[in-house]
């Protein structure tokens, strides 16, 4: 910051008569941006996400469902299938309708559903909230009976919320939970093994973090090598093409095909047409 700060005094483009006017322009601005940072009430500079992957969370916790009944959490991990786990609460104004809003359309376009190759599972921070509240909201989303959403006794829901990362606070002011727009992949045992940042996410993102998690119990062939591919870039917060591996993948099929016509080239007569003009190779 103050490097920048320095480099912007340095004007040198324009006419002599501006220069005083616009560092002091500059100064000022850079007054309030550190106003602006010092402002932040203590409370809330805590709230964030720390990354806590291949940790395990506690599945003896319980948590109620929107029917009013008690569940452990252990009962929404089959060993089979990957959990996406979502905090927040229900009657947030704010960054948690867009959040649950955004995630229920990313969802919506994936080839995969809950309840089959995935379990979804949202959970309140809201202590107040109750089982018709998570039903209220659930009813609205139009959300499927496979998308679960659950209420918690506050120590149970913070004990899970620390062992994710997940930290927030209540903002007295105004009124509110002041928390991070993220979700959570989990493994069909309950490991942590990736974060999605934001209030949309990519169909691609989604798909991958879940063959990620699911450790192979999930996906075809094309899955499998899609995620060979790519890899998961922690500073742009998404998965990317991984050049090299993309390159060993054609290096491979190029040797491949070398072989094979030299195959060929040294013995013809191993190769027939087929009646469908296919090469085939007599065995």
């Amino acid at each position: 910051m103050l490097y920048l700060f320095k480099k912007c005094l340095q004007i040198s483009v324009i006419p002599a008569k501006f220069v005083i006017p616009a560092k002091a322009g500059i100064i000022l601005l850079f007054c309030s941006i550190l106003h602006a940072a010092e402002s932040i009430p203590v409370e809330l500079k805590d709230v964030g996400i720390e990354e806590h992957l291949g940790q395990s969370i506690s599945l003896d916790l319980s948590f109620t469902n929107e029917e009013g009944q008690l569940i452990p959490l252990r009962n929404y991990f089959d060993g089979k299938r990957p959990v996406i786990l979502t905090l927040g609460y229900y009657t947030c104004p704010n960054i948690c309708h867009y959040l649950l809003d955004g995630f229920s359309q990313s969802i919506q376009k994936l080839s995969w559903s809950a309840g089959n190759q995935f379990e979804v599972v949202s959970i309140s921070i809201h202590p107040g909230e109750t089982p018709q509240v998570a039903l209220a909201k659930k009813q609205k989303m139009k959300a499927p009976d496979s998308w679960h959403f659950l209420v918690a006794k506050e120590d149970q829901v913070q004990k899970l919320a620390q062992e994710v990362g997940f930290h927030y606070k209540y903002d007295t002011d105004q009124k509110e939970y002041a928390h991070s727009a993220a979700i959570f992949i989990l493994t069909p045992d309950g490991k942590i093994s990736r974060y999605l940042y934001g209030i949309q996410f990519r169909s691609l993102d989604l798909r991958l973090s879940l063959l990620e998690a699911s450790q192979g119990k999930i996906g075809n062939v094309v899955d499998k090598l899609l995620l060979f591919c790519y890899h998961y870039d922690p500073k742009g917060r998404k998965y990317s093409i991984l050049a090299t591996k993309l390159m060993a993948g054609a290096g491979g099929l190029t040797v491949l095909g070398i072989c094979l016509l030299l195959i060929y080239l040294c013995y013809p007569k191993l190769f027939l047409t087929s009646s469908f003009g296919l090469v085939s190779l007599v065995l």
